[in-house]
């Protein structure tokens, strides 16, 4: 049987159903390679038919516009007969929907890399001026071992074009719109932001922030209601993370992040303060590896056995016996000379400034003289004998040397 064909695009099988459409998945006969082709019947449009098909249109433009490794590529747009179709890049994964079942959790690590990811992508298309305006878990693919992308520019417009829809009318899913949205306020890319504040709060926590029994309590809770911190569900989720979901989540505009890139930047923060090793305890020094001394049990006996009979006295009679004997003073010394020299060698005496600079003779002058010695009368005596003798001696030889 012959497979159906919109254009080159030879369908394979379908994929699913959106808003606006039915996915297929289908080979590009040209280039021989798979591809997703995006498709809307017009005849099914019994009103509006131009308006939805300048939508789809838009859409292209919009998407078509984008190039970057987290946003899913465009290659082809085009019509055959009542349908109008978008070829994009096919990509084996799944939607995060699936990976986020009722009740059910994401880890800490994943649920970082996702929102960031997210963001990165939404920071490119923000600065290439294109808004999404319909961030939710179905259009996002999670590729394992590879990128997440953003898909399905469905109702996306750039900020300078004219609104294609009428003023009041949602777009969107009631579940993950901005506050602005719901009470029929222009979105902006503040919006998209919002959007992933709750996608990662629903990641982190296992419920939505925000929710109800019917749509009209839904948007009652989004505009009015402030959820409790992700960290009060999830007790993984640190102080940082908390800060960051509620900045995503601030009901005024004016207080969101107003870049989706710097969301960016404080998730992947928040996912390097997570990786960092923790600081690891300093533990007490053990002993080398080897063979260990033996102790002597029988020795270790021998000393912990033995008597002490020890008083203080006892110990202090001990040391006065064997203290070497003290030295004692000569009766000679001169206690003025001796009171000069302790007052140089314990720095009490005035000596001179050190920063102003001394001679050697200035030096050898301040050095303590030795002290002069005194003569005594044994000393008289005895240079007096000696010069009485030197003069008898002289004397006698000049009598032998007299006349004859």
């Amino acid at each position: 049987m012959e497979l159906p064909q919109l254009g080159r695009y030879v369908i394979q099988s379908e994929l699913g159903r959106g808003a606006m459409g039915v996915v297929y998945k289908a080979t590009d006969s040209v280039l021989e390679r798979a591809v997703a082709v995006k498709t809307v019947n017009m005849a099914l449009e019994r009103e509006g038919a131009d308006r939805y098909e300048a939508r789809f249109y838009q859409e292209a433009r919009a998407a078509g516009s984008l190039n970057h490794h987290n946003i899913v590529t465009v290659h082809d747009v085009g019509k055959s007969g009542e349908v109008v179709y978008m070829a994009m890049e096919y990509i084996e994964g799944v939607e995060l929907r699936t990976l986020m079942a009722e009740g059910q959790r994401l880890g800490l690590a994943q649920a970082l890399s996702i929102a960031a990811q997210i963001a990165e992508g939404l920071g490119y298309a923000h600065s290439r001026g294109v808004v999404h305006r319909d961030i939710k878990p179905a259009n996002i693919m999670v590729v394992p071992n590879g990128p997440v992308k953003i898909t399905d520019f469905g109702i996306a417009r750039r900020r300078s074009s004219a609104e294609l829809t009428q003023t009041g009318v949602l777009l969107g899913s009631p579940k993950y719109m901005s506050p602005e949205q719901v009470i029929g306020k222009r979105a902006d890319h503040r919006s998209d932001i919002f959007s992933l504040g709750v996608i990662l709060y629903e990641m982190l926590c296992g419920a939505a922030p925000f929710n109800g029994e019917n749509v009209t309590a839904l948007m009652y809770q989004t505009v009015n209601f402030v959820p409790p911190a992700p960290s009060a569900l999830n007790p993984q989720v640190p102080q940082l993370l908390d800060h960051i979901v509620a900045r995503m989540l601030a009901k005024l505009v004016e207080e969101r992040y107003q870049d989706a890139q710097e969301a960016a930047r404080e998730l992947r923060e928040c996912e390097r303060q997570l990786a960092a090793p923790p600081a690891v305890a300093m533990q007490p020094p053990v002993l080398a590896a080897g063979p260990q001394p033996q102790l002597d049990v029988k020795a270790q006996s021998s000393v912990l056995a033995q008597p002490v009979n020890r008083t203080r006295v006892a110990d202090q009679a001990k040391e006065q016996a064997t203290a070497p004997p003290a030295r004692g003073l000569a009766p000679s010394f001169d206690s003025a000379e001796a009171t000069q020299r302790l007052a140089v060698l314990t720095g009490t005496a005035t000596l001179p400034n050190p920063a102003t600079p001394q001679t050697a003779t200035q030096i050898v002058k301040s050095m303590p003289q030795p002290p002069r010695r005194r003569w005594r009368r044994r000393d008289w005596l005895l240079v007096g004998g000696v010069a009485l003798a030197a003069t008898l001696v002289a004397g006698a030889i000049v009598r032998r040397r007299g006349p004859g």
